[in-house]
């Protein structure tokens, strides 16, 4: 597919999912595509970082479900921060942990799943929606009972894909991007590269195969898809655009 065919398919009001951490590999091609389309009204959940300050700058976003937006060594996104501060997006924060029990939750079609991540902070007070839930054995602990993280659709960045869906990751950390895959009713993969399914185990071992076909809806194939965040190894992350976006934002 095209990354304008992957963001004709978001409608008005859905709740997209985007893969990456901070700075660090965001389909950045999809995005931009994503606000070239005429969606709004949109609940964005992320780890998030320029795709979450981008969407909020063009007026696309209805609410932001994330744990931060950084730039990473930028610790602020500025567009975000702008936009929260205005009051112009609703704002569901959650911790780290609780975050990926929300997508573990939602990857395995749970309603929740309990955690202790959250007890005893501000997280309740600023999420009164949250509850707690009593262990039914006998400690009867009271754990956090964190809501699936449902999606309409997930958007991912990957090294290597095949035509087929079959996609991989090449740099250090896998970035909950698999939950993502799973826990949307349809991911689309854009990646640096597409190759011979034979030729993925040629680019790494087995276990970098992150994302299976049955996940995916769709393919692209973004050189540079990730910019000016990074896609380690094929490329590090753009700290003089990076700078000079922050400087635009001002």
């Amino acid at each position: 597919m095209s990354a304008d065919e992957v963001a004709a398919s978001v409608e008005s009001g859905m709740t997209v999912g985007i893969g990456g951490w901070g700075s660090r590999r965001k389909p950045m091609a999809l995005v931009h595509a994503l606000l070239r389309s005429p969606a709004t009204g949109l609940t964005v959940v992320s780890y998030g970082g320029p795709d979450v300050g981008l969407l909020c700058a063009a007026r696309k976003v209805r609410k932001v479900v994330a744990p931060f937006v950084t730039l990473d060594t930028i610790p602020l996104e500025p567009h975000f921060r702008r936009a929260r501060q205005a009051g112009e997006i609703e704002f569901v924060e959650y911790d780290e942990g609780m975050f990926m029990f929300g997508l573990l939750a939602a990857a395995h079609r749970l309603p929740f799943l309990p955690t202790r991540a959250g007890l005893g902070s501000d997280v309740m007070r600023v999420n009164p929606g949250l509850r707690t839930v009593r262990s039914p054995y006998e400690d009867g602990e009271e754990l956090v009972a964190v809501p699936a993280l449902t999606m309409d659709v997930a958007l991912v960045h990957l090294n290597r894909a095949d035509a087929r869906g079959n996609a991989q990751y090449l740099g250090p950390d896998p970035y909950f991007d698999d939950l993502y895959a799973k826990a949307a009713a349809r991911c689309y993969v854009s990646c640096e590269r597409v190759v011979d399914t034979a030729d993925l185990l040629k680019e790494g071992p087995v276990q970098s195969l992150l994302i299976s076909r049955s996940m995916v809806a769709g393919v692209v194939e973004a050189p540079g898809g990730a910019g000016f965040t990074s896609c380690e190894p094929d490329y590090g992350r753009d700290e003089a655009a990076q700078r000079r976006y922050v400087e635009e934002a001002r």
